[in-house]
């Protein structure tokens, strides 16, 4: 995409903070050339158990053939399961060797491997054929026999940047080492809350009204850890935003996906993503000559599905009258009675209809309701979405409606569908002075809906090509941000100033990540070349790529970004997901939405942390 809050493209398919940050406990990371270095991070922690990865990269300017990386766990920890490498066990001892597929790499060449575990604890000694991690040369850890000994100074300047009712933002100035700081311990009284790499964090799941005491220590590659900074103390604010509380997890489901992704409604269930929605919000419904029509008739109506492709184990007959994808979307709602399915008309693609809409709203909700209403597939439609990108402003194309046109067509529309169905909008998330959200009288449009869905993704991305990378999802701002108003906390705030209340409105997750190549920088703010390589599109990428393809390796304003050999990503996690949902509660916003199922795990690990963040 080439806007903020944009929606991903159905033509890239072909035929498409406020919690905790993320906890990034890393092992001697590669930073010596010339040498052979691993990097291993903790990518996910659920207290009893956790989830790893390991980057190995040939710093020399040979071929390396063959690796081995050794580590060591303290006792009541277990790493239980490895993949993209031969792991054996001697005691608290890990050997992991390379399997036949990436033994050899080339000079300037990365690789990894992932592993799960129980236990708190995590990795020391950490050994790369046989020398340290860091590429210091030497095995050993802090204090071993030539490691490095010295630990960081204490960070200085700790202080509180905001605080709410169950959360507080601190930052501070760098430490210094003499080889180079690897991370941060945020300590709330004696407890560790947080770890991060760089020089902020924020702390959640505190007590409103409570006096909080906080220091950071600093710690290098060898594990050396600094003295304590000096302390900060905060009192939270009392209670919290008046507006209710909501639990909606709406996933948008695309039309498109049956084809390239090869991702059906039978997907939903199979991933356990049916038990955590509360609705699907069907895409994309295209608007053409002031008309809501059909996107893909074949996906949506004719596809044949076989017993195993089918979502009840049923398979279409040849004379039935309804199949495709709304007949596997009625089976699955039989399977699941509570859940809604909403049909979306528009998107990026789709959304330069809407200006001739605009022009007779009342026909146009009327050939909206007879398509969603029609007798053949009534029954799995519970209501319509409009995603208009965007009204009275510039998206794919520009659009001169007014600032009143989307509340009239959104009007029509509710009249016309009654209030036994459900409308809803998804938005612009551009919270810039003067940008698109002061284009568009959102306040009053916001008198029709259901609910809006301001769409807090893609505020960054390769269309930047040559860079700043930035995090495309952001939920708040941080410094060096290359455009104010662009995270997600502005856009709620902006919305709720203009009189949206906070129980009509769910935070946007993407289910991908965007990225650039050609980086040098770790952090967030470094020039790129372009954007890196996608499976579908250049720049873009499903998380459930990415989490293994380049795991996280930083956080960054609520969000997470992961930097491998030359490329950037940004993209969420279940970790910062987690506090993204602990914001909408705080905001009280009615819940969540995200773009969209396809991106996930198999096994649904993102909308797991949205269902269980929103509790």
């Amino acid at each position: 995409m080439s806007r903020p809050g944009g929606r991903r493209a159905i033509a890239l398919a072909g035929a498409t903070t406020l919690a905790v940050a993320t906890a990034l406990l890393t092992a001697p990371p590669a930073s010596s050339a010339g040498t052979v270095t691993a990097s291993c991070t903790k990518t996910q922690d659920w207290g009893t158990g956790f989830e790893g990865s390991c980057t190995i990269t040939n710093g020399t300017d040979a071929a390396l053939n063959g690796w081995r990386v050794e580590l060591d766990l303290p006792s009541g920890t277990a790493i239980t399961t490895a993949w993209n490498a031969t792991r054996t066990v001697s005691g608290d001892h890990y050997t992991f060797t390379n399997p036949g597929w990436n033994a050899t790499l080339a000079a300037g060449a990365s690789t990894g491997f992932g592993f799960n575990g129980s236990g708190p604890g995590w990795l020391t000694g950490c050994t790369v054929n046989g020398a340290a991690c860091d590429g210091s040369g030497e095995p050993g850890g802090p204090g071993g026999p030539g490691g490095d000994e010295e630990a960081p100074s204490a960070p200085s300047g700790l202080r509180s940047t905001g605080k709410r009712a169950t959360s507080v933002s601190l930052a501070w100035n760098a430490a210094t080492d003499n080889v180079g700081v690897t991370g941060y311990d945020v300590y709330n009284g004696s407890t560790k809350a947080a770890t991060v790499t760089g020089t902020s964090a924020t702390v959640g799941g505190l007590s409103a009204g409570t006096a909080y005491t906080f220091t950071v220590r600093a710690r290098d590659a060898a594990g050396n850890t600094s003295p304590a900074s000096g302390a900060v103390s905060v009192t939270t604010d009392e209670g919290g935003d008046p507006g209710d509380a909501g639990g909606k997890v709406v996933g948008y489901f695309t039309e498109w996906g049956v084809y390239q992704r090869s991702y059906h409604v039978k997907n939903i269930e199979t991933s356990g993503s049916a038990d955590r929605l509360t609705h699907i919000n069907y895409a994309f419904g295209n608007v053409q000559n002031g008309q809501c029509t059909i996107g893909d008739s074949f996906a949506a109506m004719d596809k044949a599905y076989t017993a195993a492709e089918s979502v009840d184990g049923v398979a279409d007959t040849w004379d039935q009258p309804l199949r495709g994808n709304f007949n596997q979307l009625r089976k699955l709602k039989r399977m699941h009675p509570g859940l809604k399915v909403v049909w979306s008309f528009g998107g990026w693609t789709w959304s330069g209809g809407f200006g001739q809409a605009a022009q007779n709203p009342a026909a146009f909700a009327e050939s909206c309701y007879n398509l969603v209403e029609d007798p053949r597939w009534a029954d799995v439609f519970d209501g319509i979405d409009i995603d208009w990108e965007y009204p009275n402003a510039c998206g794919l194309s520009c659009d001169s409606s007014g600032p009143d046109a989307l509340g009239n067509l959104l009007s029509a529309l509710r009249t016309r569908f009654g209030s036994g169905n459900l409308v809803t909008a998804a938005i612009t998330a551009d919270a810039s002075p003067g940008g698109k959200m002061d284009a568009t009288d959102y306040a009053g449009a916001a008198r029709h809906v259901d609910w809006f869905m301001p769409m807090t993704y893609d505020y960054f991305g390769a269309w930047a090509a040559q860079g700043p990378t930035a995090p495309h999802s952001p939920l708040t701002s941080y410094p060096g941000i290359p455009q104010q108003g662009f995270n997600s906390a502005e856009t709620i705030a902006k919305l709720k100033a203009k009189g949206i209340p906070a129980s009509k409105l769910l935070l946007g997750i993407g289910f991908y990540g965007r990225g650039w190549t050609g980086v040098s920088q770790s952090g967030p703010g470094g020039t790129a070349t372009g954007p890196a390589p996608g499976t579908y599109e250049a720049g873009i990428e499903d998380y459930k790529v990415l989490k293994g393809r380049c795991p996280a390796t930083g956080t960054v304003a609520g969000t997470a970004y992961a930097k491998c050999g030359d490329q950037w990503w940004s993209y969420d996690t279940p970790s910062t997901i987690g506090g993204k949902m602990a914001y909408a509660q705080e905001e009280g916003l009615a819940g969540a939405f995200f773009w969209e199922l396809s991106g996930d795990t198999p096994n649904g690990e993102l909308i797991t942390a949205i269902k269980n963040g929103l509790g």
